[in-house]
Formats: structure tokens, C-alpha cells, sequence
């Protein structure tokens, strides 16, 4: 097991998440010294998180550009979301140096809106700025129309743009992404894909870090795809291919992101 260091949380501004701002403050030490790279929007240095007697995150190092798209793989268990609540400053048993240069939001696999309180109401949470951003970040997703309305209303695919919507309206400079899509059905999916990669394209120099468990996901959104495994980065690659991209473009890459994590493909 790699050594435990003092876990260090460094940020420019506050880590804003779907969960209360109190918690995210208690699980981030705030350094005003900023990320310690120019042109890295976070990176992280020996990285240990132990449950038990199990350690998930052993010595883990990883760096993000500024304005990359970066997409996690690995198995279940294997520590992705770990990893990200880390990064989000929502896990104060990690030890290890994290550095984020600027704001963070955080998207996760449940929108969870708070069902008593209308759509603009759940974006607009915890701004200090006037509740016309909130709606314009409603209107950057497309849901403008359904502001007013209740959470349980909501489709699965509108519930997680109304999710996005609340985590860009912090205008962050890194964007967790913690299997969002998992849960949605394969149009829905193929929509939100394609709306997530809009955001990114508009709001230039924000950086993405995608966890999810889907290989084609991957290859489709990043530019750069992470294999987790032993508690440590296993393999990386970068996605050379322009967008919009078919898994077609890229067999043999899915194949050893496949391979990667234990999945061999029959070809016959």
C-alpha cells in the first residue's frame, strides 16, 4: 500500500455540489496558492483511500487539462466514484495532494432534486446571483419551458438536464460527471451525449472527468479514456478520432479498453 499522506485540497473557489455547501466546505481545505501546474484545471498526487480493511485508491496519481474531456472506466468497486467525491472535496478520509484550480460541480447517477421545490427553485439553490441565471442555464439545456414545473414530473432524461443545469450554473472549471447516464434509455442517452458535449464546446477551458462503466460512452465523449484498476490508473490512451465519432471508428481501441477490464470479444 502506498504511504498516507495529509489529504490537501487546494481550490480558487468553492466546491459546489448537489449535496449542501457546509458538507463540501468540511471536506475542503482551501489554499489559496492555486493549482500548482499552469494549463491543469486539477491533478492529483498519491491518492490512498482505505474502507476497512480494503484499500480502493492505492497511491493514485492523475492530472486534467484545462478544456479535456476525460472519461474513467473501470469495474465495479473499483473506486471510480471514490475517486470523484475526492476530487469534489466530499471525502475527508482520503489522504494524498488534490489541487483543483478554480470551481467544482458535481453531476451524479441520481438527478437528486429536491421534490418540493420547482425546477428553477432546485437550479437556482444556494446562488447567491439573481435567479435569472438559473434560468438561463435552464435555457442552455432546454428546459426553459418546464421551469416551474415539479421534479416528479420530470422525465429521467429531463431530470439530468435539469442536474446539469444546476451544476453550469456555478459556471465551474471542473465538471464531474458520475455515471449520469446510466439509468436513461438509448435515445435518451444518445440525446443527453450529444447536449453534454454542446456545454463543453460552449464553455471553453472547462474541464470534464466522465466516470462511467460504458466503453462506447467513453470513446464517443473523451479525449482522453482512464482504465482504474488495483487502486491505480492501469492504462490510458488518447481518442484520435474528430467528433461526432461511431464505436466503428474505433474497434480496435474498444477492444483493448475491453480487454482492459477483463472482457475479451469472440470476432468468429
Amino acid at each position: 500500500m502506498a504511504a498516507s499522506l495529509p489529504t490537501r485540497v487546494t481550490t480558487t473557489g468553492p466546491a459546489d455540489t448537489a449535496e449542501t455547501d457546509a458538507t463540501a466546505a468540511g471536506a475542503a481545505q482551501v489554499d489559496a496558492a492555486g493549482a500548482e501546474r499552469a494549463g491543469r484545471v486539477a491533478s492529483v498526487c498519491g491518492l490512498t483511500r482505505v474502507f476497512g480493511e480494503r484499500t480502493v485508491i492505492d497511491g493514485l496519481d492523475i492530472d486534467i487539462e484545462r478544456g479535456e474531456f476525460v472519461a474513467l472506466l473501470g469495474r465495479s468497486g473499483s473506486g471510480k466514484s471514490t475517486l470523484l467525491r475526492a476530487l469534489a472535496g466530499l471525502d475527508p478520509e482520503a489522504s494524498g495532494a488534490l489541487t483543483v484550480d478554480g470551481t467544482v460541480a458535481v453531476a451524479f447517477q441520481e438527478p437528486r432534486l429536491l421534490p418540493w421545490k420547482r425546477v428553477i427553485d432546485n437550479v437556482a439553490l444556494g446562488l447567491d446571483r439573481p435567479k435569472e441565471a438559473a434560468y438561463a442555464a435552464l435555457e442552455e439545456v432546454g428546459l426553459a419551458g418546464l421551469a416551474k414545473a415539479w421534479p416528479l414530473t420530470l422525465s429521467g432524461g429531463e431530470a439530468q438536464r435539469a442536474s446539469l443545469a444546476r451544476a453550469l450554473v456555478r459556471e465551474p472549471d471542473l465538471l464531474l460527471l458520475d455515471e449520469p447516464f446510466s439509468a436513461l434509455d438509448a435515445l435518451t442517452r444518445i440525446t443527453m451525449h450529444r447536449l453534454v458535449l454542446d456545454l463543453w464546446t460552449r464553455h471553453a477551458g472547462l474541464g470534464v472527468l466522465l466516470v462511467t462503466h460504458d466503453v462506447d460512452e467513453a470513446l464517443r465523449l473523451a479525449d482522453r479514456v482512464l482504465v482504474l484498476g488495483e487502486g491505480r490508473i492501469a492504462y490510458e490512451t488518447r481518442v484520435g478520432v474528430a467528433r461526432p465519432r461511431s464505436t466503428g471508428d474505433l474497434v480496435e481501441l474498444r477492444a483493448d479498453l475491453l480487454e482492459q477490464l477483463g472482457v475479451k470479444e469472440d470476432h468468429r
